[in-house]
Parts: C-alpha cells; sequence; structure tokens
C-alpha cells in the first residue's frame, strides 16, 4: 500500500498511537509516517551521542527496525516518541561502548571552541547553529545528550530522565552545567538557534525512510 500525501508525517492521521494501532492491526506502510515524524528527533538524539553521522544513521535504522519488531509491546502509559527514543537511545550507546572497547586509544583529542573572529560568523541562524552544533559536540557525553533532548528537542525534564535512565535531579544539573560550558565558548545568544541544530534534512530522511521500509517488508 503507497501513501500519497502532500505531507509526509501526515498529521491529519491523529497521534502516532492511533497509528500504531493501525499498523499492528495490518496497515504495515503507514510505519512509514512514523518513521518520517520522528527522524529529526532520532536523528538529533543519536547525534548526541555518536559523533559519526554514519553511525547515526545506522542507530536510527537499527531502532526503527527494533521498535517495529516489539511493536506489540508498546503500551500507552508512555507516549510512542519516548518509546521509540529509548530504544533509539540503549542502541547509540550499546554502540558507543563497543567503539570505546575496541579503540580505547583512538579517542580524538577535544579542540578548542572555535573563536568569533568575525561578525560573518555571527550572521543568521543557519551560522549561528553551526556554531552551536562544534561548541555542543566538545561537550562531555553526559552533558551533551541531556543538552540535546532538551534544549535542542524541547523534551521535558520528566520525558528526558526517562529516555536516559537517569533521576530529574540530573537531568537538571546537567543542563545547568551544559549551559555554563556553552556559555563559555559561544556568544550567548548562539542558544537561540538550538531548535535549528541538527537539521535533518528530506534526502537523508528518505535515504533512511527506504532502508527502513524495505527491512519491514522483509520481516518475518
Amino acid at each position: 500500500m503507497a501513501i500519497a500525501a502532500t505531507d509526509p508525517k501526515r498529521p491529519e492521521l491523529g497521534p502516532d498511537e492511533g497509528i500504531v494501532k493501525r499498523v499492528l492491526a495490518g496497515e504495515t506502510a503507514l510505519y512509514e509516517v512514523l518513521v518520517r515524524r520522528h527522524n529529526t528527533r532520532l536523528f538529533r538524539t543519536a547525534r548526541a551521542i555518536l559523533r559519526s553521522e554514519g553511525d547515526v544513521e545506522d542507530v536510527m535504522q537499527e531502532a526503527y527496525v527494533q521498535a517495529y519488531s516489539h511493536l506489540a509491546q508498546f503500551r500507552e502509559e508512555a507516549r510512542f516518541s519516548t518509546w521509540l527514543t529509548r530504544i533509539a537511545v540503549h542502541e547509540a550507546l550499546a554502540r558507543r561502548r563497543r567503539a570505546q572497547r575496541q579503540a580505547p586509544m583512538e579517542q580524538a583529542p577535544m579542540q578548542e571552541p572555535t573563536a568569533l573572529d568575525t561578525p560573518e560568523h555571527q550572521a543568521g541562524t543557519r551560522e549561528l547553529a553551526g556554531l552551536l552544533e562544534r561548541a555542543i559536540d566538545e561537550l562531555p557525553d553526559s552533558f551533551r545528550e541531556v543538552f540535546v533532548l532538551r534544549a535542542v528537542e524541547e523534551m521535558s525534564v520528566a520525558e528526558t530522565a526517562e529516555v536516559l535512565d537517569v533521576p530529574e535531579d540530573t537531568v537538571k544539573t546537567r543542563l545547568f552545567r551544559a549551559r555554563g560550558l556553552l556559555r563559555e565558548a559561544i556568544a550567548e545568544r548562539a542558544l537561540g538557534a538550538a531548535p535549528e541544530a541538527f537539521s535533518f534534512h528530506a534526502p537523508r530522511c528518505n535515504a533512511v525512510v527506504a532502508v527502513v521500509m524495505e527491512r519491514i517488508r522483509k520481516h518475518p
């Protein structure tokens, strides 16, 4: 069944939980809507944990397939987006641990924050977002994960704590310290560009969708 619509996220189909029920009832192609709705969130989340964007896309694809495989286990006590994000976080953390075990001495040295040398570097939301992305990459892992989920993806404290499996007070503390480090690295006004950071554009979205849906079609 092909999905033909102007908006690939199909808001007229209602909330995720209703689509999940329809997928479980046999409308497998509707899973594409869920993939498109959450590609940006999963990209940003996995990117906060992993530095390689190739690894990030692998994690995204695996998270979607794992979620599909266990879709019948989803319970509406939590939002589908939270449940899906937790799967992506666990997959990304597992991949990072494997990489650290395989190459413990090959960690790249931390780079100094890029200076704002000219007014041109401070012009426009995209330029500021680029500066912010580099500064976020330089944060310690635990701070970067919390900052991306809270400030970039705009998840609540409670949802972030649930996704990362840490206390809410830990989320608040890490976010506070992450913001302090970012203020030291870049101008305060760069923080306003956070929602534009780590965009996941249509060609990459389509590529992930194609791989996921092909794997779903072959799934027993």
